[in-house]
Formats: C-alpha cells, sequence, structure tokens
C-alpha cells in the first residue's frame, strides 16, 4: 500500500443527508471528541471509480449507531489516489461525524486489502446500454404503470419520498425535475417525445393519494394536473428491494418517519436502457435537457418511434 501521507481523507458526498435531514442517529458510541464529533468504524468495497471526478463508490457494511449497509459515492480529498483504488477493493475507515451542519462528515482510510490490483471481479454501476427491466409502479392516479409503456420516449427517471426534509436532496430532485418538465413543454416536438417518471422507496406512505398531491404541487397545477407528462408512484412493498438494487438506491429506516438515502437520476433511452447516470445530487436541470436533445439528435433508424 503506498500512500504518501498515511491517511486518506473522503468528504462524504450530501453528508447532510445523514447527519442533520433525512436520519437522526441512533445513540453514538462512547468515544467522542472534545468538539463534539463522533467516531465511527467502517468498512466496505469499492464499487466504481471515477477519476474525471475523483470520486468513488463506497459499499460500506453496517455502521452500527449510524446506518445500516448502503452504497453511497464519496469524494477523495485527494483525487491522485484514485489510481490505487479498484472495484472490488475492500477498505477499513474511520468516520468523523458531527451534528453541527457547519462541519462535513469525513471518512478516513486507514487500510485496504491488496491495494494496486486489478481484481478479477468487476462492482459495477449503471452503465450505458444495460437494459432496463420491465418494472410495475402504482401511480398517483392509482393505477399500475410499468416501464415497458413509455418505451418509444426519452424517460427521465428519479427517486424521492414525500417526506424528505431535507432541501438538496428529495426536494432539489422535484424542483429539478419541475424546472426540466417546464423547458420540455415550450418545445411541443420535446415534450412528446419524453417523460419524467419520480419514484418514491416510502410506498407505505406514499400511497396514490399523497403522490398526487405531492405532485401537484411541484407542477404548479395542483387539482388541475393530469399528469399526462410526469407520473408520481412506488413499487409494491414485494418488488422495492429489486427496484432499489437495480437502480442502486441506499435505504435505511431512521426516526420520527425519516429515511437515510442515497440517490439516483437516470436517463433511458427510447428502447428502454441507461443512457446516463447520476448517482448524487450535484446535476441540474439543463444537464437533463441536453441529454434529452443529444440522444433524440441520434439517427432515427436507431431511435423507436412513439
Amino acid at each position: 500500500m503506498r500512500f504518501s501521507s498515511g491517511f486518506i481523507v473522503l468528504l462524504m458526498a450530501g453528508a447532510l443527508a445523514v447527519t442533520s435531514g433525512c436520519r437522526k442517529a441512533a445513540a453514538p458510541p462512547a468515544e467522542i471528541a472534545a468538539n463534539g464529533v463522533r467516531q465511527f468504524h467502517v468498512r466496505g468495497v469499492v464499487v466504481s471509480t471515477n477519476a474525471a471526478k475523483g470520486e468513488i463508490n463506497l459499499d460500506t457494511e453496517a455502521i452500527p449507531g449510524f446506518m445500516e449497509a448502503m452504497i453511497m459515492p464519496y469524494t477523495l480529498k485527494n483525487p491522485g489516489i484514485i489510481s490505487e483504488l479498484h472495484p472490488g477493493d475492500t477498505i477499513t475507515a474511520t468516520l468523523f461525524a458531527s451534528d453541527n451542519s457547519d462541519l462535513l462528515d469525513q471518512i478516513v482510510i486507514v487500510g485496504q486489502a491488496k491495494a494496486d490490483y486489478l481484481p478479477p471481479v468487476q462492482y459495477k454501476p449503471l452503465v450505458p446500454d444495460e437494459a432496463v427491466p420491465d418494472f410495475e409502479f402504482l401511480n398517483q392516479s392509482n393505477k399500475i404503470v410499468h416501464l415497458r409503456q413509455f418505451q418509444g420516449k426519452v424517460l427521465l427517471m428519479t427517486f424521492i419520498y414525500t417526506r424528505c426534509p431535507l432541501a438538496t436532496y428529495c426536494p432539489r430532485m422535484s424542483r429539478n425535475f419541475a424546472e426540466i418538465d417546464k423547458a420540455l413543454a415550450a418545445d411541443p416536438d420535446l415534450y412528446h417525445k419524453t417523460h419524467l417518471l419520480s419514484v418514491s422507496f416510502d410506498p407505505a406512505y406514499d400511497t396514490p393519494a399523497v403522490l398526487r398531491s405531492y405532485g401537484g404541487a411541484y407542477t404548479g397545477r395542483y387539482t388541475e394536473e393530469t399528469f399526462a407528462h410526469w407520473d408520481f408512484a412506488a413499487p409494491p412493498e414485494k418488488e422495492l428491494n429489486q427496484v432499489l438494487k437495480f437502480f442502486l438506491v441506499g435505504v435505511t429506516p431512521g426516526e420520527n418517519h425519516t429515511l437515510t438515502h442515497s440517490l439516483s437520476t437516470i436517463v433511458i433511452t427510447p428502447d428502454g436502457k441507461i443512457y446516463k447516470w447520476y448517482p448524487t445530487n450535484d446535476w441540474n436541470p439543463q444537464q437533463l435537457v441536453a441529454d434529452v436533445k443529444e440522444l433524440l439528435q441520434k439517427p432515427t433508424g436507431d431511435q423507436p418511434h412513439s
């Protein structure tokens, strides 16, 4: 293992989601620094690396007193070390967590198993051209919808739950989609060739009536909303884990009906395959509109017609 400083600090993407919003931690371990920062032992497997962004996706084991097992994106403080991290590497680390919203949670890697090798088994995130299963959902109109029925159009899909209190997580996803919906509506051709789908991972609470009220508020049409272009839906409980697993959404129940969760926003081609995947909250509506235009500009012979 070749770490020049002996440690690597990782800044947790969307860290506030696990310190002040979508989760309130259970009682922490006894080890608490004088400034109130709590320390947790972390062990996980590198799922993927993104050298361009200096990011890794890490699949951690349960962190007692903090959260259950979950895949989350992390940003390397020292991007140069990314060449020594490979999909499948097992790492151990110390997580320094604070309830002070002015501080970021930090992970310091203290060990790495079999560094500087490429393992025979590769863990992979969502990748372009991967076929999306025909999952079913119950939408805001109390109707069953299947992903297959949106084929022929570019499908923009994101994950939310209606009680999410953190502005930079679910509310941002919904505000972004509302802006995308308006941008696409300004171009009738694009509007006709696209559809939006917001999927809740809280089906027990997010019933059709709840989703209808939530969706109408974000479109700004309230009870007048027809949901012709943007569906709000949730998978049945029995299929929830399969949906979350495929789209790499980690969800952990917290106190007061909150959920600790990761993010996943996907651009799906008219023939039902992955085109782009955004696992964080750092994308903007203009990017997805540009993805739509780029995808629809591909040779017409490569795209099914609606």
